[in-house]
């Protein structure tokens, strides 16, 4: 029983990662949304504008949504 609960545990607290490209100008805005979309996702600036964002995957729809969001309006490169 508690072997279930370990890894019913584990599953709900994986990450999954998505990378962007952005201009570097974009990046704190890009932080900004992040920021206010109720902890959907952590950002890591790499370098210049090239960005890692970690969600949990129970809200990867909502990632996905979010970069198609920035492909499209802030032309951003998606690895």
């Amino acid at each position: 029983m508690a072997r279930e609960t370990i890894s019913e545990t584990s599953l709900t607290h994986e990450l999954i990662e998505r990378r962007v490209r952005v201009a570097a100008r974009d990046v704190v805005f890009v932080k900004g949304i992040c920021e206010a979309s109720e902890g959907l996702c952590a950002m890591f600036a790499e370098a210049g504008g090239d960005l890692r964002l970690a969600a949990p995957a129970s809200r990867a729809r909502e990632l996905d949504e979010l970069v198609r969001d920035l492909r499209f309006e802030l032309d951003a490169v998606i690895d």
